[in-house]
């Protein structure tokens, strides 16, 4: 059996963008069905994907397009009401903000001209050359959390979707995923816990898993040389096949096709002793538990 066989990818960035992608989301399912993966998950920085999922599932029933929201300022930042509509239209994944976190915007414009910077940058830069307002976003207001993160936090827990925690800080994550548990909120993903903006250490991490939380390890992280693969695998190690699960962030024009990253990144697990039932729980069952498959 092929590793990804039933896989599910949680974190792909298919076209229709703002942002040039590989693939589109009809090319990526007709890959999905000829790898016999079971799904991905559709995100957009800026759009709810959830409407995509449906028409595409109409022309590929056997790929599971998952329809997701992330809660930047192109749909009010932390809104309850998009979050609710996105949940009515289908969408099972919420993540929270990315390109607009006050944490992330201040790692990435930290005045360092010689750093690369990220792909949705050139966004960021050339809304604020225009004069459209687009400030960052804190879940966090005097060291507690705003009332509309309660507010979506309920709205998680009632419908059953899953909390990406995306590029809020540490001290944000923790705030968040403790009121989540309190919450109801039963599906958690802490969002590439060895990105270098989002990167959390094995206790601290084994310190979410005991809120019910997963560790997302994506291809692209060790991929493009942020960090190096041997930290990505003790992670894995230390945290266990149980509370992790693997994605790729791909779609990138000149990244592989998320199907084959995915496919890589099993294999070099396999080839670094991991065995076909970790890579499997990694990969199908644990994202399948997520979404409640």
């Amino acid at each position: 059996m092929d590793l990804i066989e039933g896989a599910y990818d949680l974190h792909v960035h298919s076209a229709p963008d703002v942002l040039p992608r590989k693939m589109d989301d009809l090319e990526m399912a007709a890959r999905i069905v000829a790898a016999k993966m079971g799904g991905y998950a559709s995100k957009s920085h800026y759009f709810c994907t959830a409407e995509r999922a449906t028409l595409v599932k109409k022309l590929y029933p056997q790929c599971n397009l998952i329809g997701t929201v992330t809660l930047n300022n192109a749909v009010g930042g932390i809104n309850p009401n998009a979050v609710e509509m996105a949940g009515r239209a289908g969408a099972k994944l919420v993540w929270l903000p990315t390109a607009d976190s006050a944490n992330e915007r201040a790692a990435v414009f930290s005045g360092n001209n010689e750093k690369k910077l990220p792909y949705w940058a050139q966004i960021v830069i050339q809304m604020k050359e225009e004069g459209v307002r687009s400030n960052p976003i804190s879940v966090l207001e005097n060291g507690k959390l705003v009332q509309p993160m309660y507010d979506v936090l309920d709205i998680l827990a009632r419908k059953g979707m899953i909390l990406a925690t995306s590029h809020i800080s540490k001290e944000e994550c923790f705030a968040v995923v403790k009121a989540a548990h309190e919450r109801g909120v039963k599906n958690i993903v802490i969002t590439h816990v060895d990105f270098p903006t989002t990167y959390y250490t094995i206790d601290e991490q084994k310190e979410l898993a005991r809120y019910g939380a997963f560790m997302e390890h994506c291809y692209t992280t060790w991929a493009t040389n942020k960090i190096d693969f041997s930290e990505t695998l003790q992670q894995i190690r230390e945290l266990g096949p149980d509370r992790v699960i693997i994605s790729t962030d791909l779609g990138q024009p000149t990244a592989p096709y998320p199907d084959e990253g995915l496919r890589i990144f099993a294999q070099r697990l396999v080839d670094n002793g991991f065995s076909e039932t970790d890579i499997r729980k990694m990969c199908v069952n644990n994202p399948a538990a997520l979404l409640g498959l």
